[in-house]
């Protein structure tokens, strides 16, 4: 196993815990009536955000990011109908909602109650989306805000674009960490040193391409997701004439041949894909890959398709103790993201 670099958060001890292990909270951005992630449809989507705030009441606390007393006062108008109780504000001001990207990723060690907070560049996946000057300090704000220390690891990264298994394996994609739009000084190798020195991780594990649609570049919650230490679930499309099908089965063909930190193989389970959807003549990235694991429960986008029942069956057994709550995101996917785009996990110390 390669050496973490000395004085680096692995090296003091600190990893990346898995989605699945417990949370002291998760952290939202919401959305501004003037951003540009829903055009035209900002309104449409408030009903997807207060049922993803509902549900999370019966899992954890939620901390919501927003601009100010304004901004806070229009979102409690707007979640007067759903449970809040376990909801508490932060005038911590954000560009656009999706937190799991722009946000704090948390570390832990063992006997340490203080998490760390890692602040990586953010630069709107590659340019695409200016500005983003808001969204590129929101992890040392919230570190500031919440007392705790922040590490900077001088690279672009997005939360999205990596999964962990929490016990050493990660798992991203080529087409977006490799992409120069990102960091186009460093080498593969050198992305790897970065991902291994601040998340703990010894085994990193590359897919290909996402899938159409994706702004990103391919984010890896689109695609495939650990479960569990060595189960993930990976997103296929079985139709030939779909353009997602052929790097998708590409991407279920390298998994095939990938172990986990330890050697062992993966247990892989296929999850299907909706039917595409268009608007404005865009092909729109909705996947059931996207979902978001709380402590209690599970937050699963669907999208009026006959595969939802399908995604829900299949993820039920993978997730016992939890419940999973499929919550209509057809409006939502106007933003080219759902629910594990717009969330970030705190974990429980």
């Amino acid at each position: 196993m390669p050496a973490f670099s000395p004085d680096s958060p692995a090296a003091l001890g600190y990893r990346m815990p898995a989605e699945w292990e417990p949370h002291a909270a998760t952290w939202l951005s919401w959305p501004r009536r003037e951003g540009i992630s829903f055009p035209g449809a900002y309104d449409r989507v408030q009903p997807a955000l207060a049922a993803m705030v509902d549900a999370l009441a019966d899992s954890e606390p939620v901390h919501i990011n927003v601009c100010d007393a304004a901004q806070e006062a229009d979102v409690r108008g707007i979640l007067a109908g759903v449970r809040t109780e376990h909801v508490r504000f932060f005038h911590i001001p954000t560009n656009e909602p999706w937190c799991r990207d722009h946000g704090p990723i948390f570390l832990t060690r063992p006997a340490d109650p203080q998490p760390l907070v890692l602040d990586w560049g953010y630069n709107a996946w590659g340019g695409k989306y200016p500005p983003f000057d808001r969204d590129d300090v929101v992890p040392t704000r919230v570190a500031e805000t919440l007392g705790l220390n922040v590490r900077l690891p001088g690279i672009v990264l997005e939360g999205g674009s990596i999964d962990v298994n929490g016990r050493g394996t990660l798992l991203t994609t080529c087409s977006c960490l490799l992409n120069p739009n990102r960091n186009p000084h460093l080498n593969q190798a050198q992305i790897e040193e970065k991902l291994r020195d601040y998340l703990g991780v010894s085994h990193i594990l590359w897919l290909g391409d996402g899938i159409e649609g994706d702004d990103t570049d391919g984010h890896i919650d689109d695609l495939t997701r650990f479960v569990s230490e060595d189960t993930l679930v990976t997103v296929v499309e079985p139709d030939p004439t779909d353009s997602n099908h052929e790097p998708l089965k590409e991407n279920l063909a390298l998994l095939r041949t990938m172990r986990t930190e330890s050697g062992a193989p993966l247990r892989i389970v296929e999850l299907p894909m909706p039917a595409a959807i268009v608007r404005e003549d865009l092909r729109l990235p909705a996947s059931y890959a996207n979902f978001y694991i709380g402590n209690r429960v599970v937050l699963l986008p669907v999208f009026g398709d006959p595969n939802d029942a399908v995604a829900v069956e299949t993820l039920e057994p993978l997730f016992p103790g939890r419940r999973v709550v499929p919550i209509n995101c057809r409006e939502l996917i106007w933003g080219l993201g759902a629910f594990h785009c717009l969330t970030q996990q705190q974990p429980a110390p």
